[in-house]
C-alpha cells in the first residue's frame, strides 16, 4: 500500500497574530473616533487629521505584515513603533494644555500597544521589555511630568507586554516538546511494525535455516549455524537498536511541525473471513459467523497477520503434530477471535523470558498490533492444557472514533 506524509502543524502562536491584527484596526477606531469627540480640545486639528491619515494608511497597508511571524520583520517593527512614538510626542503640539491636564489620550491612544505587542510576540519578553521603555519615556514626555494615571498606564503596557512575550518563548518551547514527542512516537510505531514484520519474515526463516542445517548436518550445519548468529543479531537490533533521530520537528515560523508517515485505507470494508480462510487445515479448525465479518483493510490485515503468529508459535513450540482451533466471534462492539491449541503450554515467566531475549513474537507480533488498533490480546497457558490467544478489536478504531 502506498504511503503518504502527513503534515500536522501545530501553532499557539499563530491565533496571537490573528488576534493582533483585528486589534490594530480596532485601535486605530478607537483612536479616530476618539478624536472626532473631542475635536475642540486640538489646537492644530489639521495636524492630527494628517496623523491619522498616516496611520490609517499605515495600519491597513501592514495588516499582512502582523499576520506571523515571518513577515513581521524587524525593519518594519523599528517604522511601526517610531510612527506610535512619533503620534505620542506630536500630541503636546496639537492639543490643548487642558487636555493634557485631564490626562486626555494621546494621538495613537491604545493604538501603541499594538507595536509593543507585535515586539513581544514575535522576540518575546526581551524584545517587548525593549519596545515598551522608549513608550514609557515618550508618555512621561507628553505629560510633562510623571502624573499617576500616566505611570499606571506605562507600568501596564510594560508588565503586560513582558507577560506576552514569556508565554510566547513558552509556548514555543512546548511546540518543539511536543513536536519531539509526536515524532518519537511516530518514529517508535513504525520501528514496532517493521518488527513485527521482520519477525513474521526473516527471522522465521532464520530460524527454520538454523533448525533445518542442524538436522542435515555437514555443509548445511555451517550454514545453520551462521543463520542463527544472524537471527539473534536481528532480534538484538530490533527490539532496542532502532533509536531514530530527529528529523520531524521544526520550529517555523507558523508552528512546530510534525510530518507522519500513515498509510492510507482507500478501501472499503473487509471480510475478516477471507482473510482468516487460508490458515485452516487439516490440524487447524476454522469456525466463523455465516455472515460477512468486516472490518477497515488495515484492522482486518493486522487480525488477521496477529492470528498467523499465534498459529507460528504454536508449530514452533507445540510441534508439527499439535492442533489449533480458530473461533471468530462478532460482537456488538467489536471482533473476537480466539486460537486454541493442545500442546504442553507454556511455562511461567517463559513470556518474559523470550522477550527479554528480543523473541517479539507475542510482544510485538501478537500484543504491539492489537495494541495499535485500540484492542487487546490476552494469553492462557497452562502447563500441560495447551495455550488460548484472546483477540479483541473494536469495530471502530481509536483515530476515527475520534474524528467524530
Amino acid at each position: 500500500m502506498t504511503k503518504r506524509e502527513r503534515v500536522v502543524r501545530m501553532s499557539v502562536e499563530q491565533p496571537l497574530w490573528r488576534a493582533l491584527t483585528g486589534y490594530r484596526v480596532l485601535t486605530l477606531l478607537y483612536a479616530i473616533g476618539l478624536f472626532a469627540s473631542a475635536y475642540e480640545d486640538y489646537d492644530r486639528p489639521g495636524v492630527a487629521i494628517g496623523y491619522y491619515a498616516v496611520l490609517t494608511v499605515w495600519t491597513l497597508a501592514t495588516l499582512p505584515r502582523v499576520q506571523n511571524a515571518a513577515a513581521c520583520t524587524k525593519r518594519f517593527l523599528a517604522v511601526d513603533l517610531a510612527i506610535a512614538i512619533t503620534g505620542i510626542v506630536l500630541t503636546p503640539w496639537v492639543v490643548t494644555q487642558g487636555h493634557i491636564d485631564r490626562g486626555g489620550p494621546t494621538l495613537p491612544s491604545i493604538w501603541t500597544a499594538g507595536s509593543v505587542l507585535a515586539y513581544a510576540i514575535k522576540g518575546g519578553w526581551r524584545w517587548a521589555a525593549f519596545a515598551s521603555t522608549p513608550v514609557a519615556a515618550a508618555n512621561l514626555i507628553e505629560r510633562g511630568h510623571p502624573a499617576r494615571d500616566t505611570v499606571h498606564s506605562v507600568v501596564l503596557v510594560w508588565v503586560a507586554s513582558i507577560a506576552i512575550g514569556y508565554v510566547v518563548e513558552v509556548a514555543r518551547a512546548s511546540e518543539r516538546t511536543l513536536a519531539r514527542a509526536l515524532e518519537i512516537e511516530a518514529a517508535t510505531r513504525e520501528r514496532e511494525r517493521l518488527a513485527r514484520d521482520i519477525h513474521d519474515s526473516v527471522l522465521q526463516v532464520l530460524a527454520m535455516v538454523q533448525r533445518r542445517g542442524a538436522v542435515l548436518g555437514g555443509e548445511a550445519a555451517e550454514l545453520g549455524r551462521l543463520a542463527g548468529e544472524q537471527e539473534v543479531a536481528l532480534r538484538t537490533l530490533v527490539s532496542g537498536g532502532l533509536v531514530p533521530l530527529s528529523r520531524a520537528s521544526e520550529d517555523a515560523a507558523d508552528g512546530a511541525v510534525v510530518r507522519l508517515v500513515e498509510e492510507p485505507d482507500d478501501s472499503g470494508p473487509v471480510d475478516l473471513r477471507t482473510l482468516l480462510a487460508p490458515y485452516a487445515g487439516s490440524r487447524v479448525n476454522l469456525a466463523e459467523p455465516g455472515a460477512p465479518v468486516t472490518l477497515a483493510p488495515h484492522a482486518a490485515r493486522e487480525l488477521a497477520d496477529a492470528v498467523g503468529a499465534a498459529l507460528d508459535n504454536v508449530r514452533r513450540h507445540a510441534g508439527e503434530a499439535a492442533r489449533a482451533w480458530i473461533l471468530v466471534e462478532d460482537e456488538p462492539d467489536g471482533i473476537v477471535v480466539t486460537v486454541r491449541d493442545d500442546g504442553p503450554g507454556i511455562p511461567e515467566g517463559r513470556l518474559a523470558q523470550a522477550e527479554g531475549e528480543g523473541r517479539l513474537g507475542v510482544a510485538q507480533s501478537i500484543r504491539g498490533r492489537l495494541r495499535d488498533l485500540g484492542g487487546s490480546a490476552e494469553l492462557f497457558s497452562t502447563p500441560g492444557q495447551g495455550t488460548e490467544v484472546e483477540l479483541k478489536v473494536p469495530k471502530v478504531s481509536p483515530g476515527k472514533a475520534e474524528r467524530r
